[in-house]
């Protein structure tokens, strides 16, 4: 019931091999269930070596897929630094005398040889979009959101615009799609934290865990204003192929991150009406991070539930603060926010 064909040719355009595609999720290794961030009621699942994530999904939402995915494999063909979900296939199982379930297989996007400390999950709204956690609850696992932000990340120059054009026209796809509720999930890593290459979250090193933090400790402490990544040569050169640092937008990028309040990222989203036209203020502390991020959750449109619910939640609280708005205000909204927390050097 659709053309599997661009799957093929999105593996292809992916550079993902089609062998290792297949063994990887219907090999005889174990998938690794991971927690849901979110309240979708989907599963979530990591192959072995960790550059595959699988997702149950809603029939709905495979028929969007589906029916997007002729431009979406233009769109991403056009522009490779797309921050936008890498899709590899969809599929269905229907184990004998059960139901069937749909799952996507897509990207990790923090498949790297960094440990991940903070997560984020950012949508530019403010309306239920704080963890239930407090800070000093929250662990490298916990998916945070708008309002527990607390950064502001600094780029240089051409990172910064390249970013910011990228996002434009991945928004703007989007829209034209009818997409919008998606998100721009970031990982962090802070250079500064030293840890044993035994606990580093999605890792493969054959050198010793003292070797290791010697060098990543001498990478880090050398690096002034924008940090190259936290390992030496000797160390890249012993990682797998595909667990080297990505050379493409969204993964390992190299930035300040400058802590700060929210009420000085966005007035809007701290309680104020309407968005600023400044941009961040800092003044805090800062830190040399690599950053991981791209958009996600694409699959929803602005059909009849999303209406309802703006509609419903409108009555609550002020209806720009919602999630589920217009595709065009959802677009502009979501720019103009990552605006304000991505910003370039002085």
């Amino acid at each position: 019931w659709f053309d599997a064909s661009h799957h093929r040719h999105m593996r292809k355009l992916f550079a993902v091999d089609p062998a290792d595609y297949m063994l990887a999720i219907c090999g005889d290794d174990a998938l690794r269930e991971l927690s849901s961030p979110g309240k979708s009621g989907s599963f979530f699942y990591l192959t072995q070596d960790e550059r595959l994530m699988i997702k149950t999904v809603k029939k709905s939402e495979v028929k969007l897929l589906i029916r997007m995915l002729p431009s979406y494999h233009k769109h991403v063909k056009r522009y490779k630094n797309s921050l936008i979900t890498r899709f590899y296939g969809v599929h269905s199982v229907k184990p004998y005398g059960g139901q069937k379930v749909r799952f996507i297989v897509m990207g990790n996007l923090f498949c790297s040889e960094h440990r991940i400390h903070r997560r984020y999950d950012l949508k530019g709204s403010s309306y239920g979009r704080k963890s239930d956690r407090f800070e000093e609850e929250t662990g490298d696992a916990t998916t945070l959101k708008d309002l527990d932000l607390n950064f502001a990340f600094r780029m240089q120059r051409p990172l910064y615009k390249e970013l910011h054009e990228q996002l434009r026209r991945d928004c703007a796809f989007l829209e034209s799609e009818g997409i919008m509720d998606y998100s721009l999930l970031v990982g962090v890593h802070f250079c500064d934290d030293i840890v044993p290459a035994s606990k580093m979250a999605l890792s493969t090193f054959t050198t010793s865990p003292e070797e290791l933090s010697a060098n990543m400790l001498s990478a880090c402490q050398s690096s002034v204003s924008m940090p190259e990544p936290c390992l030496s040569a000797k160390d890249l050169d012993k990682m797998a192929d595909h667990r080297k640092p990505l050379a493409r937008l969204g993964a390992h990028l190299p930035a300040r991150a400058e802590r700060t309040s929210m009420s000085n990222i966005d007035p809007f989203l701290s309680g104020g009406r309407g968005f600023s036209s400044g941009r961040s203020k800092s003044g805090g502390e800062a830190y040399d991070v690599i950053l991981y991020f791209g958009i996600i959750d694409i699959l929803r449109d602005y059909d009849i539930s999303k209406r309802l619910e703006h509609a419903y939640k409108s009555l609550q609280t002020d209806p720009s603060s919602i999630s589920a708005v217009d595709p065009r205000l959802y677009s502009q909204r979501f720019r103009d926010f990552m605006g304000r927390i991505f910003i370039k050097e002085c």
